[in-house]
């Protein structure tokens, strides 16, 4: 009897469960996406299945393997769609309409769960902060990224292209150069330098200070991904008592203290400046424009040193916002510089192409070279876009909703859903892009007309990349040199890129080119 009574209860726990389950995720109890008209959630849009309606085949997955399950399940469905993540709701996002939706809903303004994991790294900072403190940051820092200083920024771009391409040449020079350089290897080196002396205006003499902040940087993105894998380590209390959370603070103190010495250094070559001008404010760049604190512009650090003194962020924001640039402004635009030149290599009828148009627009001596010459550079643009649309370095861009939203009129998201806009899958989306794997950047020269969200490699909306003319600026800068002083081979002709997942778009392995001295 007592048994009877037993299984009597348990299935009544069992049917109570189901039940709740319809309208809750059970491992958080958080309410579940559905529709406002209570037609079945899966009759408009894809539901991932999975136990209890959460899907748990990220845990047992190597960063290759995540990378390749989101394309299939972006391949399959061929519109957006939702799945429950251990604790979480997860709307992704593959459609251009509904990006358009998400990134203009201003309730949809704050970043993701992975980037609350990058907190104790950049505290709260332009790429993670949110409300009044991000709007603040933000009209802080846009002017810094200002017309006129990037003119400035010019000879820097210059000066350190012809620094690299010096490098090459003594490369290429040695006894035993095989042909071919690891793009992994140099590309980083040369971005660093350049967000280290245009938005900090300090220059790194030191290459191994350099290369040790890279390399702590690649441990905390390991890190980062293994935690975000195991629900388990979501609390901090639990996930600094182990290895992985050891390593962590570990490579955080080098992080940390290879940005605090930027920041040392700067403050102190700008009093010395002052001092020198009597303590009157250097003259860094053209005074016609003013900023919107009624001085004229400066570059990045050194607009947050003067907004300091005038009590408009302290020192552990000024840290923030340097140890986000530093990050974005070297990685990112690292792998922008990497796709293209391989793009470039594999298709040697492109390759021809530019350097036809450099041979037209660009004078031999390139010491000359400024921002108009660059905007007429139009068939480079057209490759520089392909490459950002084939290999966006940022391919999913992270939202969470602060309150319960309803987007396209019937589809109900609750509070703290996760919203993944999946950039690399819009980007190869045939319906904005035909025979979207092929490389073709002449689908960039015609007029006609494609979704304005088809194509956002620095997202698009309020939290769009506040340096993107400045990626653009570095990058044709480079490529210009290079494309003068080499001609680009690839490595192997069939070569087919695979990807991980990580904070950016990365590769498995080490992206090679050969290069041949032109004559």
């Amino acid at each position: 009897m007592l048994s009877f009574l037993v299984a009597i209860l348990i299935c009544v726990v069992i049917f109570g469960l189901r039940q709740l389950n319809r309208n809750y995720a059970l491992t958080s109890l958080t309410k579940r996406i559905k529709t406002m008209d209570g037609t079945p959630l899966e009759n408009v849009i894809d539901v991932v299945g999975g136990f209890w309606g959460s899907n748990f085949d990220l845990l047992t997955m190597k960063r290759k393997q995540i990378f390749d399950y989101s394309r299939r399940l972006a391949k399959t469905f061929k519109r957006s769609y939702v799945q429950y993540f251990l604790l979480t709701p997860v709307y992704n996002v593959i459609d251009a309409n509904d990006a358009e939706m998400i990134l203009n809903d201003s309730r949809i303004l704050d970043k993701g769960l992975l980037l609350r994991f990058l907190h104790p790294f950049l505290k709260t900072g332009l790429l993670t902060s949110s409300g009044k403190k991000w709007h603040t940051r933000r009209r802080l820092l846009t002017p810094t990224f200002h017309f006129n200083i990037l003119q400035k920024f010019m000879e820097i771009f210059k000066s350190e292209s012809r620094k690299f391409i010096d490098d090459l040449w003594k490369q290429i020079d040695l006894a035993d150069f095989n042909g071919s350089v690891s793009l992994n290897e140099l590309i980083p080196r040369f971005t660093l330098n350049i967000i280290c002396e245009t938005a900090m205006g300090v220059r790194l003499d030191d290459c191994a200070d350099g290369d040790e902040y890279r390399k702590y940087y690649s441990r905390i993105e390991d890190i980062l991904i293994e935690r975000l894998k195991n629900p388990i380590m979501s609390f901090d209390w639990i996930f600094f008592k182990f290895q992985n959370g050891k390593n962590y603070l570990k490579s955080l103190k080098k992080l940390h203290s290879f940005s605090s010495g930027i920041i040392k250094k700067r403050r102190e070559m700008l009093e010395e400046e002052l001092q020198q001008q009597e303590f009157e404010l250097i003259e860094r760049i053209d005074q016609d424009d003013n900023n919107a604190y009624g001085k004229q512009r400066y570059a990045m650090l050194d607009s947050l040193l003067f907004a300091e003194k005038e009590g408009l962020i302290d020192h552990r924001g000024i840290c923030e916002e340097v140890d986000t640039f530093i990050l974005a402004g070297y990685d990112t635009i690292s792998m922008n510089l990497i796709y293209a030149l391989r793009c470039l290599a594999m298709y040697p009828d492109v390759q021809a192409k530019c350097y036809e148009e450099l041979q037209e627009c660009i004078p031999e001596d390139l010491s000359g070279l400024n921002m108009k010459q660059l905007n007429n550079l139009k068939y480079l643009d057209c490759v520089i876009r392909e490459t950002l649309r084939l290999y966006p370095s940022v391919p999913t861009v992270k939202r969470e909703c602060i309150a319960d939203t309803v987007v396209g009129g019937n589809l109900f998201l609750p509070k703290r859903t996760q919203i993944n806009l999946h950039i690399y899958d819009i980007h190869r989306n045939p319906k904005y892009f035909p025979d979207p794997e092929v490389f073709r950047p002449e689908r960039f020269m015609s007029s006609e007309k494609r979704h304005p969200y088809a194509f956002i490699p620095f997202s698009v909306g309020q939290r769009n990349c506040i340096g993107q003319k400045f990626a653009i600026l570095e990058i044709k800068t480079l490529l210009i040199h290079i494309l003068q002083n080499f001609q680009l081979q690839s490595v192997s002709d069939c070569e087919e890129l695979k990807f991980s997942t990580g904070l950016l778009l990365r590769t498995n392995t080490n992206v090679k080119i050969k290069l041949n001295k032109r004559n």
